[in-house]
């Protein structure tokens, strides 16, 4: 058995000893190469990243074959690498920093609340909920489109700068009359807060996803894209079949009758107290467009 000790000591004497620190130290580095990962699968990352292997492979066949012309270039060009991998991936990473931000670890390890602003009565009435609903499908029955915007958490200001300032009570007869055909403030969405209706006529950016449906235009888009880079919920009115959607944290539900909208908009009035479970969703910062 001596051969045994043998190995053993050796692999004792190649291993260094390692205590709590170490690891915690290796636990951590695992937890962040795991959710590293886990973001680039679910990133343009992904492409990019199978990209740099074949390139790593071409080089290696570059360095076994002594391709001394093809190396010396990759050498000069790596110190740029970097620096066009950070431009090229900055949205991804934009919305990585934003969402570990919106973790709000610190406020759920803390025994007091940070947010004492928030609004434990929930976003909006009830009475803004059916002025809503009710709005949304008188649109839907005359087939004028709409896109209404209820923000929650995340602040919608530079979004209402780039639209008109209503700052009206909600009223299903004023979300019609901001969206009826060849008015002035119909071309655009309408961006609520709390009961009132802030801005109409607002931008919004547009999805950048290439999963959606070629069906889907302008108006799906940008209300897809606005949850995508915030927690607020949009409703959209089609213009040419009357249905009626809503986006949030960057899906799409659509074909919602009115007791399923009021469904949806019950489950986000009340959000505001569920907040401190620590959810939050990728954010990145789209195009801004006009809606037509």
């Amino acid at each position: 058995m001596e051969w045994l000790e043998q190995v053993v000591n050796d692999f004792k004497r190649m291993v260094p000893s390692m205590g709590l620190g170490d690891l915690v130290e290796i636990l951590i580095i695992a937890f962040l190469v795991y959710h590293m990962m886990m973001w680039i699968k679910t990133s343009r990352a992904w492409s990019l990243l199978k990209g740099l292997i074949v390139i790593c492979l071409f080089m290696l066949i570059a360095v076994y074959f002594e391709m001394h012309t093809i190396l010396w270039i990759a050498q000069n060009v790596l110190s740029f690498a970097v620096i066009a991998l950070i431009i090229v991936l900055q949205p991804e990473l934009r919305r990585a920093l934003e969402e570990l931000g919106k973790k709000n670890i610190i406020y759920s390890v803390l025994p007091f609340p940070f947010e004492s602003g928030r609004r434990e009565n929930g976003l909006f009435s009830d009475k803004t909920i059916h002025e809503i609903s009710k709005a949304c499908v008188e649109m839907g029955r005359a087939k004028t489109g709409a896109l209404i915007v209820i923000e929650q958490k995340d602040p919608l200001s530079d979004y209402e700068r780039t639209g008109i300032d209503v700052d009206g009570i909600v009223t299903s007869q004023l979300l019609i009359n901001i969206f009826e055909h060849n008015t002035p403030l119909h071309d655009g969405a309408v961006i609520i807060r709390g009961n009132r209706i802030t801005s109409a006529t607002c931008y919004l950016p547009l999805s950048d996803n290439l999963e959606l449906g070629k069906e889907l235009g302008t108006r799906h888009r940008a209300g897809i894209g606005i949850s995508e880079v915030t927690d607020s919920f949009t409703i959209i009115v089609s213009e040419e079949n009357g249905k009626v959607s809503v986006a949030y944290e960057g899906e799409l539900e659509r074909g919602l009758d009115v007791d399923r909208l009021k469904e949806r908009l019950n489950q986000i009035q009340n959000k505001a107290s569920d907040e401190a479970t620590g959810k939050s969703k990728f954010k990145w910062k789209g195009r801004i467009r006009k809606i037509k």
